[in-house]
């Protein structure tokens, strides 16, 4: 079992933040995260295109390699797999792991549950030591049908996948017994409406992701704090000093900041 597979089965689930850029990481890492993955739609939104669409493989395999020599175990969300092709997949999973990769989001947007369960066993037979996380959006995209997200998540773990993702579920009661049907760690994306993360824990949550909230609430801060400015009013919140934003591109401070 890799590094990165051990933080999926301690006592306490994984909190996984996502960054978006070399400095977003750097500074999770610093506040003493083990694990940092990517966001898809920050990775999108910071270079004009749209999330979901298959289309940011140069962006998140440039930021991969800006981030895979970090001192923090690097996740990174690579969407369907910017391919339908399995063989392709794999190749981009090879390029992710090259780049220091620990592990890889790969989700099936509801689309075919033999290709996605294809695409998984692609990527585990051609990089067996990088960690796949097999998302489902049955509750992000669809109606949240039970049978469904299991027969898909039967499906993916059947195929080679480490863990299962299911965006969206926040309902203690299936999380439950979701978990007690899994062989693998289950991972949850964090809402603020939903259960804490050591709640999630005490229900069988083994993975607790971030998403894209760190950077939406980033976003909104700086809109706060434009809006304070133009209004005559002092800014809200805090902010980090040039100095320590700028140590964030030197590899022997991160730690210290």
């Amino acid at each position: 079992m890799t590094l990165f597979a051990d933080l999926h089965h301690r006592d306490t689930p994984l909190l996984l933040p996502n960054a978006w850029d070399h400095a977003s990481a750097a500074a999770l890492a610093a506040q003493g995260f083990e694990a940092v993955g990517t966001t898809s739609l920050g990775v999108a939104a910071a270079a004009g295109l749209p999330d979901g669409a298959g289309v940011t493989r140069d962006a998140t395999l440039s930021l991969a390699l800006a981030l895979g020599s970090g001192p923090f175990l690097l996740s990174v969300d690579a969407e369907g797999g910017f391919g339908d092709d399995p063989d392709e997949v794999a190749e981009v999973a090879c390029e992710l792991a090259a780049a220091g990769a620990a592990g890889i989001n790969l989700e099936d947007g509801l689309g075919s549950v033999s290709r996605h369960a294809a695409k998984i066993a692609a990527v585990k037979a051609a990089v067996p030591g990088l960690f796949v996380n097999a998302r489902t959006d049955t509750y992000w995209l669809g109606d949240g049908d039970e049978s469904d997200t299991y027969r898909r998540l039967d499906a993916y773990q059947q195929a080679g996948a480490d863990g299962v993702f299911v965006p969206g579920l926040v309902d203690e009661k299936r999380i439950v017994t979701l978990v007690k049907s899994l062989d693998v760690p289950l991972n949850i994306l964090y809402s603020p409406s939903g259960p804490t993360v050591t709640r999630l824990g005490d229900l069988g949550v083994r993975r607790v992701s971030l998403g894209s909230l760190l950077y939406r609430r980033a976003l909104g801060a700086a809109l706060e704090t434009a809006a304070d400015i133009r209004a005559g009013r002092r800014p809200r919140g805090t902010a980090a000093a040039y100095d320590e934003v700028e140590a964030l591109s030197q590899p022997s401070e991160v730690s210290s900041w």
